[in-house]
C-alpha cells in the first residue's frame, strides 16, 4: 500500500511539473501509471489532497537531501557551499517548475501554503544553523545568520524563477557567479577565498 502511494505521488509530481496544478487531473496521474481513477481517489479522495500530498512528498525529499549535505563531517563552509550549489537553479536540484507552480497555487490554497511555508522555514533554519556553526568555529564572520539565510534563499528563489520561466534571460554561469558572490559576502569572505578554503 505504501509503495503504491509513493508511485502515485511521484506520478502526480511529474504531471504537475508537466501540466501545472490547474490543468492536472486525477485521470492524468492514473493514466501515467496505467491504473484507474478510483485507485487514485481511494488513496487521496480529492485532487486537492493529492496535490498537497505530492508537494509534501517532494518537500520531504528535498529536506532529506539538504540534511544529508549539511550533516557531512566537514567544515561549515564546505557544507554551505554544497547546499547552495545544489539548491541553486544552476545546480542539481530538480523540480524548480514544481516549486514555482506550488508558490503560485499557495496564494489561494491554504493546505499548499502550509507545505511551502514549512519547507521555506526548514530551509532557512538549516542554513542559519550551519552559518552559526561556521561563525562559532571561526571559519568566517556573519553578524546575522538568520538574515544571511533569508537573503541567500531569496536570491536563489528569485534566480530560479528567472532561469525557469525565462530560459536564456541569464546565463547559468553568470547566475552561479552571483550566488558565489552573495555567499562570500554573507560570510565576510573574498570570493576567491571561498573556493580556496574548500580545497
Amino acid at each position: 500500500m505504501a509503495e503504491r502511494r509513493e508511485e502515485l505521488l511521484r506520478a502526480a509530481i511529474e504531471q504537475i511539473e508537466a501540466r501545472g496544478v490547474a490543468a492536472v487531473r486525477i485521470a492524468d496521474v492514473a493514466s501515467a501509471l496505467g491504473v484507474s481513477n478510483a485507485l487514485v481517489l481511494y488513496h487521496f479522495s480529492t485532487k486537492e489532497k493529492l496535490v498537497a500530498a505530492a508537494f509534501t512528498y517532494a518537500a520531504e525529499g528535498d529536506l532529506a537531501h539538504l540534511r544529508r549535505l549539511l550533516g557531512r563531517r566537514t567544515t561549515a563552509l564546505r557544507r554551505l557551499r554544497a547546499a547552495v550549489r545544489w539548491y541553486a537553479p544552476t545546480g542539481q536540484a530538480k523540480g524548480w517548475r514544481l516549486w514555482i507552480e506550488g508558490w503560485a497555487v499557495a496564494l489561494r490554497e491554504p493546505a499548499l501554503r502550509a507545505v511551502t511555508r514549512d519547507l521555506d522555514r526548514q530551509w532557512k533554519a538549516a542554513i542559519t544553523e550551519v552559518v552559526a556553526e561556521g561563525v562559532a568555529a571561526g571559519e568566517f564572520t556573519c553578524a546575522d545568520p538568520v538574515g544571511a539565510a533569508l537573503r541567500l534563499t531569496a536570491l536563489l528563489d528569485g534566480l530560479a524563477v528567472q532561469l525557469t520561466s525565462y530560459p536564456g534571460a541569464v546565463a547559468r554561469s553568470r547566475a552561479q557567479e552571483w550566488v558565489d558572490d552573495a555567499l562570500a559576502r554573507e560570510l565576510g569572505l573574498d570570493r576567491r577565498a571561498l573556493t580556496e578554503r574548500e580545497r
